[in-house]
């Protein structure tokens, strides 16, 4: 673990979102120049969320507002994956997804089959859903273990989903344990954060070009277990999730390679001390 800058520049950057580079509404100190500087320089940026929620064209707009422009193409969250992974591993699955507008309307428009009929649902997708009441519930513990017909997937697992100020909601964890525990199925794969689904649609995106990656988030059970599980670099920031306490108590193999103040401290040692800017 290092306690400063990182020693270089990386072809590619994976920036998680809320508590790296915005929280809730703000924009974090130094993330406008610092994506500027590494996409003047040709570095890759992909922006990853295991919030299912908003689809790209919400990311967009977002960070277009905040004066980041970005293409759709460099968002992968979980609605992004979910749909890919869906569509190349369980072709043909009629799907029910315990989930928000965005993920279902993906889902749809990716001719993906949705259904409440729990004789012909495939799979179950766990998802992040304010909405979720016992109808559901029973939809789902029909088709998982009334007709034994059904697997259980989720879309990520976080337990809460925090904002502004130390409040929370309950997360997807909350909905799959609650499947887990009435239907006695377990959950078989996960589309967000820190599992290979979301990083193996990510390598394959930047392509075989791309030689040295660094995922840059606030969180250790998500952001940086999942470059770790890539074999990739980690640069973990204060302006969200974690903490230094968080990272001297952690597990060996969660600690991230580089801890930052913030985004803007991405810029390496080497240029620093040469009094560069980088722009």
């Amino acid at each position: 673990m290092s306690d400063g800058r990182l020693a270089g520049w990386f072809d590619a950057y994976l920036f998680d979102l809320d508590g790296t580079v915005y929280l809730g509404d703000e924009l974090l100190p130094g993330a406008r120049e610092m994506l500027a500087d590494l996409r003047a320089r040709g570095a890759r940026t992909v922006f990853l969320s295991n919030n299912p929620t908003r689809d790209p064209a919400m990311y967009v707009a977002k960070l277009e507002r905040l004066g980041i422009p970005v293409d759709p193409s460099e968002i992968v969250n979980t609605v992004v994956s979910t749909v890919a992974w869906l569509r190349g591993e369980h072709p043909g699955a009629t799907v029910f997804p315990i989930a928000e507008a965005p993920l279902v309307r993906a889902l749809e428009q990716a001719g993906i089959r949705v259904s409440e009929d729990p004789t012909e649902i495939d799979i179950v997708v766990a998802s992040y859903d304010r909405g979720f009441d016992y109808r559901k519930l029973q939809i789902a513990f029909d088709a998982l273990w009334q007709h034994r017909r059904a697997i259980l997937v989720t879309t990520n697992p976080d337990r809460y989903c925090p904002f502004p100020g130390g409040r929370g909601e309950p997360d997807a964890a909350g909905i799959v344990a609650a499947l887990e525990a009435t239907t006695g199925v377990r959950c078989t794969a996960n589309m967000g954060k820190p599992d290979r689904i979301m990083i193996d649609a990510v390598t394959a995106m930047l392509g075989p070009e791309v030689r040295s990656v660094v995922m840059v988030g606030d969180r250790l059970e998500t952001d940086v277990r999942m470059a770790k599980n890539a074999g990739i670099s980690s640069a973990l920031v204060l302006t969200g999730d974690a903490s230094v306490a968080d990272v001297v108590r952690c597990e060996p193999h969660l600690r991230p390679d580089f801890v930052l103040d913030g985004i803007g401290d991405l810029r390496p040692r080497s240029t620093v001390a040469a009094g560069l800017s980088g722009a």
